[in-house]
């Protein structure tokens, strides 16, 4: 399942391992944080000019993924 979220990269000497954005040294938590904070997508892409609109899709569809996941193993459990 995560082969669909190519733009999202685990790698432990980048930021502890936390998923990242294409290798970089920008979290999906930190997306999500700001935009939890209510900063709109374009104001993040001007923000960041590094970043495409793609990895804030991706971000959030791997959070929403993760979140799939717990339930599910705690349902399960």
């Amino acid at each position: 399942m995560l082969e669909r979220f190519d733009r999202i990269t685990h790698n432990p000497n980048v930021m502890g391992g936390k998923a990242c954005i294409r290798g970089m040294r920008v979290t999906v938590g930190m997306i999500l944080t700001q935009m939890s904070e209510g900063c709109p997508i374009n104001e993040l892409l001007e923000n960041y000019p590094y970043l495409e609109y793609e990895d804030i899709m991706q971000s959030l569809a791997y959070a929403a993924w993760t979140v799939d996941a717990r339930e599910a193993l705690i349902i399960s459990a």
